[in-house]
């Protein structure tokens, strides 16, 4: 995939940055996916009731998010965002080495810790580097590529899961995972002449509607991440090669989707 055409000097470094932090991400995060469902009903034995408590602890870091403020008047902002992704890592490297049920809880806890600051610092880099105009394609670039590292998690995955049982195929996800981290840890894409951004929370009436859409974005996601994919593997017993399908399916139209809907946002607002 070809870089925008509207990268400049001041802003290319930090597309670059983002990019292979997305790649390391999705590689990880979507390796987790594929494999949480099977590994829990196969490895660990735990129903139903389990698997939503489980999915529900994964969402307290993401409620906890907004601790990303204080975190950076110790570190830098693209310095957090590296860190994130290298605890993201570990917390999948670990899941298949705790085939029980508070092993799973502690090891969801740490990958979605590193996700969702992954997630608010990525967001909050993309919006000061770039333009109003600007955002919207990069997002939905971002979107793309992403979806493109999923789909050769799901093909790997496919290919693999022969060869490998599940510990050794979370740790071989974590081992790509850590190493994106790893390498944006050492680079310094800031541009010096940004203004300094503020660290503070903010809340505007007139987000009304953002706010509302973002609620029922969450509860739509929770149903289907806690329950769907699971009912599927438990009741209609789904091999991991069938799941993986389904994702790779679903990533193959977000590639096109997402740099349409940036597009579609500039266009109609």
């Amino acid at each position: 995939m070809k870089p925008p055409p509207f990268l400049t000097r001041a802003n290319k470094q930090m597309y670059l940055f983002l990019l292979v932090l997305t790649i390391a991400v999705f590689t990880g995060f979507q390796g987790w996916r594929t494999l949480f469902n099977n590994f829990a009903v196969e490895k660990a034995f735990i129903g139903g009731h389990e698997v939503g408590l489980i999915q529900s602890v994964r969402e307290i870091p993401g409620f906890l998010a907004l601790l990303v403020i204080y975190l950076l008047f110790l570190f830098k902002e693209h310095t957090l965002a590296a860190l994130s992704v290298l605890v993201m890592g570990l917390g999948v490297g670990l899941t298949g080495c705790f085939p029980w049920f508070s092993g799973l809880v502690i090891t969801t806890l740490l990958m979605s810790f590193g996700f969702h600051y992954f997630e608010t610092l990525n967001q909050s880099l993309t919006l000061q580097y770039f333009t109003i105009h600007q955002a919207p394609l990069v997002f939905g670039r971002l979107r793309s590529i992403a979806s493109i590292t999923s789909i050769s998690v799901g093909l790997g995955i496919l290919g693999l899961s022969n060869w490998l049982d599940y510990r050794a195929m979370f740790i071989l996800l974590a081992g790509l995972t850590l190493a994106g981290g790893l390498w944006c840890l050492f680079q310094d894409p800031v541009d010096k002449d940004l203004p300094l951004q503020k660290k503070e929370m903010i809340f505007c009436k007139e987000y009304w509607l953002f706010y509302l859409l973002t609620f029922f974005a969450g509860a739509r996601r929770q149903i289907f991440i806690a329950f769907a994919v699971f009912l599927l593997v438990k009741k209609f017993d789904f091999s991991i090669q069938a799941v993986t399908v389904l994702f790779v399916f679903k990533q193959t139209v977000n590639i096109f989707a997402g740099p349409m809907v940036g597009r579609a946002i500039n266009r109609f607002g």
